[in-house]
This record gives C-alpha cells, structure tokens and sequence, in this order.
C-alpha cells in the first residue's frame, strides 16, 4: 500500500465513527487550546505593559523602598521604608538642572463617594510636576498649584473613569466628594489615557500626609532632562541618597530595569502555564491510544481479511498509526485555531497575540502526541496473525 492510499484508508476508517473520532480528539484540542490562549494572554500583558512604558518615554527614574529582589519574597521589599519627602528635596537640591521634573509618589486605595454613588479609586498622593512625567493631560478644569500643595489645600484631580462612575461623564469641576469622611474640591478632570491613570484621584501630597498620616513616600518619580544620559543619572541619584541612607534602603530603576524585571516575571509564569496546560495534551493522549486499543481489538476480522488480501504488517501498523496522528493533528488544529478566535476576543482589553512559536509548538506536540500514544496500538495491530484475526468473533 502506498502512503497516499494509507491515509485515505485511514481517513476513512476514522468517518465511520465520527463521534468517537470527535470526542477523542477533544483532550488535543482542549490541550492546544488551554497552551496557546495562556501564552497569548501573558504575551498581551507584556506588551501592555513595554506599550505603556514607550508611552511614557524613556527617560524617567524610579526610586523604591527597600533593595529589589523579585527572587526572594516580595514583601521584604517594601518593609522598613526609610524613604521621605526630604530624600525629595535632597535629589533636585543635588542634582540641580539635571533633572526636569520630580514628584514623590503616595497610594493608597480609598472609597470615593459623591451623593448616593461610590467608587473604589486609587488615590496618588503626587505634586505638580506629575503632567510632564507621565504626560497626562488635563481635559476641563485646571491642576492645582504649589501654593494649593503648600496649604495642604482638599483638592482633587480625577481620571476619567472616576468622572464615569461618580458623575455619569458629566463636568464635575467645582463639585465635592468625599474621602474618609473629608470634602474634597475638584479642580479638573484628566484625559482618558489608560486604567493605569484613569481611575485615579489625585490630591497634593502634602494632603496625603496630613490627611492620611503618611510618613513615608512610597515611591518617588525622576524624569531626567532629554541631553542627559539616564544611567549616569541613575549613579548620581544612588550616590546622593547614600548620604542619608543605606545601600539596603532603596532601590533606583530606570524603566528598562523595570521592563526587563517584569518581562523575567511574566516569561516565567508563562512557561508554568504552558507546562500545566500541556498536562492536559498528554491527557488526550492516553485517550487516543485507549481508542486506538478498542479499535485495534473491534477491528480484528478487518485487520485478518486485508492481510489475507496481501497486506504486510507494516501496512497495518501504518494504517492505525495514520489514524492516531490524523486525530492528534486535527484536534491540535482546531484547538489552535478556537486559541485564535479566543484571542481576537481578549484584544478587547489587552494587546494579546499568539506567537508563531507557540502555534507551532502546539502542532508540533500534537504531531508527537499522536505518534508517540499511536505507535503501541499501531504494533500491535501490525502483529495480528490473518488466521487467528479471520477466525475473531
């Protein structure tokens, strides 16, 4: 028999049980599925995140608390926090012109509340300089100024999802809200940028720490002036703050750093995925080759009749084998292509993409999966004695 005639035969057998032939190749299909979507959607995160870092350019510093270890346990990094506004003050003091804008960075999570309606919100604690470096944009309204910021002043700039919520998309400037019990005054309303901004409120740091008895800056945001090189500033702000602090005490990024920390993060969770889901592939596995069995032994007067007509056992063997891989392959197909389509739904909030190594590292392990779960079946199949089979009931 000719390998053309093979997997006809093979495809033929297959048609007469399509039911069983479908619901076989169902644990390939989940299998490719569950790998290519998880794959996907953590791809989607790492390019939200690289286009939201593009977006902001490349020239912006971050100081954090505590020494960076995404090794260890990550509470440790944020524990004993000895950043204050005063390291603030030393940076612009130390490093002059250098430096375009700075902001010292406080969040917290709070319950925004407007007449009957509320809204959970994050609140950033920031001053003026926070436009520039993260290129927001105020839509109606104005940002408050440092006056406002060295009065303490009850004033809020919110984003556009808290306009949506608390507002109904209505101009809120001049309205109140409430945080914690206090009045608020909204001054202006932000362009929608991302999630990242837009359910923000953000009030005077100064408020933040009087308000909400904040004694340590939770971060603070450098953005350094465009004929600078950022890592030479990066050393120049390390060495101003060793002044006052230890090498233990905070950490300083630029935002490749930080891109380069989250992409090790999100690559490893996608290898975690994608080797929990291919648990599932093996699963379909060892479900053709329990099919393949039942077929072989079903089959058993077929098998001694084409023999009798002068097939070898090496046709046989290829014939069931051709099934195993045909099943294996066209579920992997499928999965791959229902992965696709699920895709296409997640773009609608995140940027996710199936890379061409995935896709054909799911076919490729659908291929191996058929083979390697077919070939027992396949052997023992090519094994059967024509006399013995014909004489089967």
């Amino acid at each position: 028999m000719t390998i053309t005639q093979t997997a006809k035969t093979a495809f033929l057998s297959l048609q007469k049980n399509k039911v069983r032939s479908f619901l076989t190749m169902l644990g390939v299909i989940i299998g490719v599925f569950a790998v290519a979507t998880l794959v996907s959607i953590v791809r989607g995160f790492q390019n939200y995140v690289k286009n939201e870092f593009d977006a902001l350019g490349s020239n912006l510093i971050f100081i954090m608390p505590g020494k960076i270890d995404f090794t260890g346990d990550p509470s440790r990094n944020f524990t004993g926090n000895k950043l204050k506004y005063r390291h603030v003050e030393r940076i612009q003091t130390d490093l002059g012109n250098k430096i375009e804008s700075i902001t010292p960075w406080y969040e917290l999570s709070k319950k925004a509340v407007y007449k009957t309606k509320s809204f959970y919100a994050a609140v950033g604690g920031i001053n003026e300089s926070v436009l520039n470096l993260f290129n927001l944009k105020v839509d109606s309204g104005r940002f408050y100024t440092r006056a406002e910021i060295d009065a303490k002043a009850r004033v809020a700039i919110i984003g556009s999802e808290v306009r949506e919520e608390l507002f109904n998309s209505r101009n809120p400037v001049n309205e109140k809200i409430q945080i914690d019990g206090s009045s608020y005054l909204i001054l202006g309303v932000l362009e929608e940028k991302s999630p990242n901004y837009d359910n923000f409120i953000y009030i005077p740091y100064s408020t933040v720490e009087s308000e909400f008895n904040m004694k340590n800056v939770g971060s603070i945001v450098i953005k350094v002036a465009k004929e600078q090189d950022v890592n030479v500033i990066k050393d120049e702000i390390r060495h101003s703050l060793l002044k006052e602090l230890k090498d233990e005490d905070f950490s300083v990024s630029t935002q490749e750093d930080l891109l380069e920390r989250i992409n090790g993060i999100l690559k490893i969770i996608e290898s975690g995925l994608a080797a929990i889901a291919a648990i599932s592939l093996l699963v379909g596995g060892i479900g053709i080759m329990n099919i393949m069995l039942v077929s072989v032994t079903e089959r058993t007067r077929e098998i001694g009749l084409i023999k009798a007509l002068g097939a070898t056992s090496r046709d046989i063997a290829l014939q069931f084998l051709s099934e195993s891989v045909f099943i294996s392959v066209t579920g992997g197909f499928i999965g791959l292509m229902a992965a696709l389509s699920a895709t296409l739904v997640a773009r609608t909030w995140i940027p996710a993409e199936i890379p061409m190594w995935a896709a054909l590292v799911s076919l490729g392990f659908s291929f191996l999966v058929g083979i390697g779960f077919g070939t027992y079946p396949a052997i023992k199949a090519g094994k059967k004695d024509p006399i013995v089979a014909l004489r089967y009931e």
